[in-house]
């Protein structure tokens, strides 16, 4: 009697198995154009993104080519002590760290800013201050770099002929490092600022006009409605955005660091970040093992940094939190 109940039960189960994967598969089929469409971009990450994982080992070995990637030498830890222990490591980490918090600090609220304006400006209008906003961010660093050339150069330069138009010395930008921070923080922005507040925008434009119609018959100010209405409705997007660039902390933008210095020696106190600093040991001594175990340490330190991140905000106010 039990062994018939009990198989009555598995075939129970089994049916509901079995209409379970029938009806996954019918909504498989149903959704196989949608499907096909993230195709390509999953083939993209797949291969940049998570193939790529198989030679982490690397940071472990002393990688030689004529050894390949399992005959190489296991060496351990020596490869993080080699960047740890080397005397601009303090340096680079700390430009890192403090040019990507004013970054993330300073395009958070600039952006925020101009998307409030964006939402304020005449809808005639708005196509052209977008395109004007979003424009730099189609340039390459390479055609960024000759622009800022363009402006810095001693001999030639614009900045270096309206000062001596004025009576002023000229400056010789590439050997000065007091100037650069400022430079660099100056063209992130410009190049970046455009996207970032287009995506705020989007999230002004998708609140509900009736919470403006109701404070205007309150009789509200627009500064007490982008206060009240606008700044919160928007601030889970913020906070998204936040956490999310948390995670990029420990990673610079090479081409920013690299191109717009013009790998000049004599800044690198003041523009050497952690990817440059890769970039050239890789170029010069060639120690992939090295690369790559400062790879997986921005990694490691930039996923921390986004369970941290949104764990603190999850305890200030749950539906702020990403997960």
């Amino acid at each position: 009697m039990k062994n018939d109940i009990s198989t009555s039960q598995q075939q129970k189960q089994k049916m509901i198995g079995n209409s379970k994967i029938k009806k996954e598969w019918k909504l498989f089929k149903k959704n196989m154009p949608l499907l096909s469409l993230s195709l390509p971009a999953v083939i993209y990450t797949f291969v940049f993104a998570y193939l790529p994982l198989i030679f982490l080992i690397v940071a472990f070995k002393d990688f030689r080519y004529d050894k390949g990637l399992w005959g190489s030498e296991w060496v351990g830890f020596e490869n993080f002590e080699f960047f740890f222990t080397s005397q601009t490591a303090f340096t680079i980490t700390r430009n890192t760290i403090l040019y990507n918090l004013t970054f993330i600090i300073l395009t958070t609220v600039i952006a925020v800013a101009i998307a409030v304006l964006m939402n304020e400006v005449r809808k005639k209008w708005i196509k052209v201050h977008q395109t004007i906003l979003f424009l730099p961010y189609f340039l390459s660093w390479v055609v960024v770099g000759y622009i800022a050339q363009s402006f810095l150069d001693y001999d030639n330069g614009l900045i270096n002929q309206l000062l001596a138009d004025f009576g002023f010395d000229p400056i010789r930008w590439y050997q000065e490092q007091s100037y650069w921070p400022f430079i660099i923080i100056l063209v992130h922005l410009w190049k970046s600022i455009g996207f970032s507040s287009l995506i705020y925008y989007s999230g002004i434009m998708a609140i509900d006009s009736s919470y403006y119609e109701a404070a205007k018959i309150d009789g509200a100010s627009k500064l007490q409605m982008i206060r009240s209405i606008t700044i919160p409705l928007i601030m889970p997007l913020i906070i998204i955005l936040f956490i999310v660039e948390m995670g990029k902390i420990f990673r610079a933008d090479f081409g920013l660091f690299y191109f717009i210095p013009n790998d000049v020696s004599f800044l690198y106190n003041a523009t050497d970040v952690i990817d440059t600093y890769v970039y050239r040991s890789l170029r010069v001594v060639g120690d992939i093992g090295m690369a790559t175990a400062v790879g997986l340490y921005q990694s490691i330190v930039g996923l921390l940094l986004v369970l941290l991140t949104n764990y603190i905000i999850k305890k200030i106010n749950k539906d702020h939190a990403l997960w």
